[in-house]
């Protein structure tokens, strides 16, 4: 629900994603709490008729679409997407959901393999099979995140995709796998909605019955085990955002390839990502840094490190300390 990348938040700019007569009206899987915020952000930019699943409790992935599965019919189509994901090329992402209408019809699972870039080791990739439909591969394997060299592996040999996390499904043809291999989540899901209260377009699952599901991503509880899942390669300017660094990468930047946010100086600076939610942040004389000033606390890492953020975390757990239990 933040302006990372552009003036519009990163819900905002997944649900545009579906403007038009081609797709319904969205359904919001999220945390109660957020729920009047994604009614703003969304009515902000004109979608003020999506449907909010609100989970009385975090189960993952896999239990998450349960919910909405079950509130759809069990035709629908549904197109599944975090809501915090760069797709810059929506044209090409349109294409390839034509691409693979026909097999979702047929009752396949689809995922969409983003066309990799470099041998990352942040994401999980997929291994294409043979082609069974126009520009739809079956999926011969998913494969955890790798380490670098066989990440340049994957990279060379032109048969693997970064695995985005981006599914198109019947909700009839979810529920059904999941009833196959995850039944819990699947009895779960319904009888949390058949028991749900709802409040206009509000629904809030019984919690008692939601809180018995299985905690597990759809990766793990469907897609890696069904036998009928398809991958659609393309190539459409996609990013998790999962780092400081790919954030500086898709922000604009000025002439000396500094991105900024909030009250900055930059003086002799190049290189540079830094942003502010407060404070003013003078930077001189520096290069390939990344600064992120909150209310609280101050990040500095060198660009091209930001995955070692995660050690500030951990020496912040060690010692207890208080900015842990605080909302970023």
């Amino acid at each position: 629900m933040l302006s990372l990348t552009h003036a519009e938040t990163m819900l905002q700019m997944t649900a545009r994603r579906t403007a038009g007569d081609r797709f319904a009206a969205p359904i919001v899987v999220a945390n109660a709490a957020h729920a009047d915020e994604i009614d703003a952000q969304l009515a902000d930019v004109g979608i003020p008729d999506a449907q909010l699943i609100l989970e009385p409790a975090a189960r993952n992935t896999a239990p998450a679409i349960a919910l909405a599965a079950v509130e759809a019919e069990p035709d629908a189509i549904l197109l599944v997407m975090p809501s915090d994901h760069v797709i810059a090329d929506v044209a090409a992402f349109h294409e390839a959901i034509g691409r693979a209408v026909p097999l979702v019809e047929a009752g396949w699972l689809i995922t969409f393999g983003i066309t990799p870039v470099a041998p990352e080791t942040g994401y999980g990739y997929i291994r294409r099979g043979e082609t069974i439909g126009d520009g739809v591969q079956r999926v011969d394997s998913f494969v955890e995140k790798p380490d670098r060299a066989t990440a340049e592996r994957y990279l060379a040999s032109g048969d693997h995709s970064w695995n985005g996390g981006i599914f198109l499904f019947t909700a009839g043809a979810y529920m059904a796998a999941l009833e196959q291999f995850a039944p819990g989540m699947a009895d779960a899901a319904r009888d949390a909605m058949a028991a749900a209260r709802r409040d206009g377009r509000h629904v809030h699952p019984d919690p008692q019955v939601f809180g018995r599901s299985p905690s597990d991503s759809i990766d793990y509880a469907v897609m890696e085990k069904a036998e009928r899942v398809a991958v659609v390669p393309v190539d459409m300017g996609w990013s998790d955002v999962g780092s400081w660094d790919a954030l500086h990468a898709l922000a604009p930047k000025d002439e000396d390839d500094n991105a900024h946010h909030g009250e900055v100086i930059a003086i002799d600076t190049a290189n540079c990502l830094i942003r502010s939610e407060g404070p003013l942040v003078a930077a001189v004389g520096v290069k390939d840094l990344i600064v992120i000033a909150t209310r609280d606390a101050v990040l500095v890492l060198p660009r091209g490190d930001s995955q070692q953020v995660k050690r500030a975390v951990e020496a912040l757990k060690r010692d207890g300390h208080i900015t842990l239990d605080k909302p970023f």
